[in-house]
């Protein structure tokens, strides 16, 4: 998109997947599973889940700042530092640091989001010394030398130019640029053919500098280490991080543009549409309503009111589906589906005659209990692995949700009236939609067209 591409659309979908994770399920092997808060002698703090029984260690972080934190006019800084923070660090360079790393399948990876950089590490116990000090020389002392540089930078540009020419990141892009116009969400993650080209190493390593420290640091170990070697991991991995980090301050925003529909005509077999408007925030005491409803609309489901309008009963697409969007500053609801050109302007009609029914009708009794009961049982089949329940834990803390609340989560799904949907349902869905469409769209009227 020139906010995303699909791959971050995907990423900020699961989001709001795995905030709304904690609240429905822990997917531990026993319901018993203690999650350990642990405090380094350094003051850094790490929540544990020990898991013995396998013999593998599973290190998730974040930091807050995230693309939102790119130098003006330079988006894709923050993704450029994270594909190239294992390109080389500390007397290894690229090709030895990837020695090392594979030498013993020590798995290391970082990501850059809207709100966030954050990293996983994956190691065998008895590796665990080498993994270590791997992650802590990739974020401490990353080399970014000119040649690894310029082979990622040529990487990212290569995606670019494929998205100029993919309709599903054409409509993306359209929509970020139209509902965050001016403000750094409305900025590409991955950059702009543009921005990517005229970032410097010296923009990288400023960057790394404002934004890795100790004070925006979330952290998250599952599995076979104990609370003592946890603490020393944490200072020797992460203490050598600045205190505090030098952001810059992102307002809050809503979307706009809601109301419009915009075109861009393109030479496609399909056409693709997106459509989203404004959410409720992850705080507000109507966001367990608010992601049942949404799961009744179209939370990927083969029940859902879009899956069974559009695909079940006229088969105008293969799938349609929409989330909930939960960034630091911003929340909406996020969706698409692709169909026939000529059957797009019904498409996009039925779309939204099925989001203004659910506003104004509120779900039944039999969706709203069908909803909470998938909802409560889904993710564990999501959080199969020590890397995923990692995951989880660190997007527990980045929503300040409280270490006991996993405990909770089935308590509020089953608080959530019909009459709380009913009036939820209402202030979700009738704030109206901006909708992208890319293709050779067919009886659709365009407030906007290229």
């Amino acid at each position: 998109m020139n906010a995303m591409t699909p791959a971050l659309s995907r990423s900020l979908l699961r989001r709001g997947a795995v905030a709304v994770a904690a609240l429905v399920v822990f997917a531990a092997p026993a319901g018993a599973t203690t999650i350990e808060r642990v405090v380094s002698p350094g003051g850094i703090e790490a929540w544990l889940v020990r898991e013995p029984a396998v013999p593998l260690i599973a290190v998730n972080f974040a930091f807050v700042g995230g693309a939102a934190q790119d130098p003006a006019g330079k988006a894709g800084t923050a993704n450029l530092v994270a594909s190239l923070l294992d390109e080389g660090a500390g007397d290894f360079d690229s090709t030895t640091f990837h020695g090392r790393l594979e030498r013993k399948a020590i798995e290391l990876s970082f990501e850059a989001e809207h709100d966030t950089l954050h990293g996983s590490l994956r190691t065998l116990v008895e590796n665990r010394d080498e993994a270590f000090d791997d992650l802590r020389l990739a974020l401490t002392a990353p080399r970014f030398d000119p040649p690894a540089v310029e082979i990622i930078r040529s990487q990212v540009l290569s995606v670019l130019r494929r998205a100029t020419t993919s309709p599903t990141d054409i409509a993306s892009r359209r929509w970020w640029d139209t509902a965050f116009a001016g403000h750094p969400y409305g900025h590409p993650v991955s950059g702009t053919l543009e921005s990517v080209a005229n970032i410097t190493i010296d923009d990288l390593r400023t960057y790394t500098q404002r934004v890795l420290a100790r004070a925006n640091l979330k952290v998250a170990v599952v599995g076979d280490i104990d609370a003592e070697t946890v603490k020393a991991m944490l200072d020797r991995v992460f203490g050598g991080l600045p205190a505090k980090p030098e952001l810059a301050p992102v307002a809050s925003v809503a979307p706009q543009g809601l109301g419009q529909r915009i075109m861009v005509k393109l030479d496609v077999p399909q056409t693709v549409i997106t459509f989203g408007g404004a959410g409720i925030a992850r705080k507000d005491p109507d966001f367990m309503a608010a992601y049942i409803v949404n799961q009744i609309l179209g939370g990927g489901t083969f029940s859902s009111r879009l899956y069974r309008e559009v695909r079940e009963k006229r088969g105008l697409a293969y799938s349609v589906d929409d989330g909930l969007v939960l960034l630091d500053h911003a929340a909406l609801f996020f969706g698409a589906t692709a169909t026939r050109a000529d059957r797009s302007g019904e498409t996009v009609d039925l779309v939204e005659a099925e989001i203004h029914r659910l506003a104004a009708g509120g779900p039944t009794p039999e969706e709203l209990a069908k909803a909470k009961a998938y909802i409560k049982a889904s993710f564990a089949l999501n959080l199969d692995s020590s890397s995923k329940i990692a995951a989880l834990l660190v997007q527990l803390q980045r929503d300040d949700l409280g270490i006991d609340y996993i405990t909770r989560r089935s308590q509020l799904i089953d608080a959530v009236t019909l009459d709380d949907a009913k009036r939820v349902a209402k202030r979700l869905l009738n704030g109206g939609l901006l909708v992208t469409v890319v293709g050779r769209p067919e009886g659709i009227v365009s407030t906007s067209a290229n």
